[in-house]
């Protein structure tokens, strides 16, 4: 069943399905619910299953401002505090990997899995930092008044779609704040702790969310263990999974219901 509620101020969408013991399921950044559809009919059987849009993605109201994980946590806190969520599963992708281990830190959770998870800052290049600290001093003076008049607002866009991401490039002003936050907090101080018993489920040809991330997470959080799938990328869920979902049907088999 679809479901619209005004969510401190924000409208929120998320979809709700069978019985059972709660699941939350998390999408990455640029999806939105409809990327666990195949997920969410598997877990459905034997499970109450969330199947969410987060603030900015799929149905849901963006943000009136630049959020950072922590405001996406106390709204993620607010939906289950609404919805009359306790000590769910959760189960996040990517960028929803990151607000469920700011969640899981100190909010019950009865397990928790992630898949390609976001939540460890990269190691940047010294290019790296030339390309984003020039982009910022262009950007200051092509917004100066007389420059910005003239040609300076193509300038920025010419430059953004240039060197920024596809994620980047598709996002709304604020998205894009939002997006340039979240990629630059490193969350591994929380990991520790965590409580519930957590699977991390990686592809060994992510680039995005490499395998050492993975294996740095399997350190700190103190429950957890690791799975690497072969011939499978970021969306690990859908290049393997057929191989995913039997995995995560074991993990998860003390809870059916």
């Amino acid at each position: 069943m679809e479901k619209d509620i005004l969510l401190e101020g924000l409208n929120f969408h998320y979809r709700e399905s069978g019985s059972g013991y709660p699941v939350v399921l998390m999408h990455g950044w640029g999806c939105d619910l409809n990327i666990f559809a195949q997920l969410e009919d598997l877990l459905n059987r034997h499970f109450r299953v969330y199947n969410i849009d987060f603030p900015g993605f799929g149905k849901s109201q963006e943000p009136n401002a630049v959020w950072g994980t922590a405001e996406y946590e106390a709204h993620f806190k607010a939906f289950l505090k609404t919805a009359l969520i306790e000590n769910p599963i959760l189960i996040g992708h990517s960028f929803g990997g990151r607000i469920a281990i700011r969640v899981a830190k100190d909010t019950p959770v009865r397990k928790m899995i992630l898949m390609g998870s976001a939540g460890i800052k990269p190691q940047r290049s010294m290019q790296y930092y030339f390309k984003v600290y020039s982009f910022k001093l262009m950007k200051f003076f092509a917004q100066l008044p007389v420059i910005y008049s003239l040609f300076g607002k193509e300038m920025i866009e010419n430059r953004r779609k240039k060197s920024g991401s596809a994620d980047y490039r598709n996002a709304s002003d604020t998205m894009r704040g939002i997006l340039s936050k979240v990629v630059n907090e490193d969350l591994r101080h929380f990991m520790p702790q965590i409580k519930a018993p957590t699977l991390l489920i990686y592809g060994e040809n992510d680039t995005a969310t490499p395998v050492a991330d993975g294996r740095l997470m399997e350190k700190l959080i103190p429950d957890a263990g690791l799975v690497v799938m072969k011939n499978a990328g970021h969306y690990v869920f859908l290049d393997q999974r057929e191989q995913v979902h039997a995995i995560i049907d074991n993990f998860l088999s003390k809870e059916k219901q």
